[in-house]
């Protein structure tokens, strides 16, 4: 089984900056693409930025020149540094890793972190 964990949420004033970090752990043999997605409140689910193995990302258009997705592939994490914060920015933010367990088959499996809650107000 896989694990993906978030931290680094919190309390921020509006202008400011944060830095989430995901880690996945358990039985990996590799990570393909790992990415951040957003739920405010009222609001469906959003993708916030992805990032290949490779280092090729993306980013949702509201976050572009914002936000900043990286990735260790040899620590199994991603960060998302975020700055000039928003209330608008305001929401649960959930990590993802495609993951592949087996060695033998190409196959990798979506797997969600719990969470962490950002906040952005004065």
């Amino acid at each position: 089984q896989v694990q993906v964990v978030e931290s680094g949420g919190g309390l921020v004033q509006p202008g400011g900056s944060l830095k989430l970090s995901c880690a996945a752990s358990g039985s990996i043999f590799s990570i393909n693409a790992m990415g951040w997605y957003r739920q405010a409140p009222g609001k469906q689910r959003e993708v916030v930025a992805t990032i290949t193995s490779g280092n090729s990302t993306n980013y949702a258009d509201s976050v572009k020149g914002r936000f900043t997705i990286s990735r260790d592939n040899a620590k199994n994490t991603v960060h998302l540094q975020m700055i000039s914060l928003k209330p608008a920015d305001t929401a649960v933010y959930y990590c993802n890793a495609d993951v592949r367990t087996d060695s033998r088959w190409n196959r990798a499996y979506r797997y969600w972190g719990q969470g962490t809650q950002v906040t952005v107000s004065s």
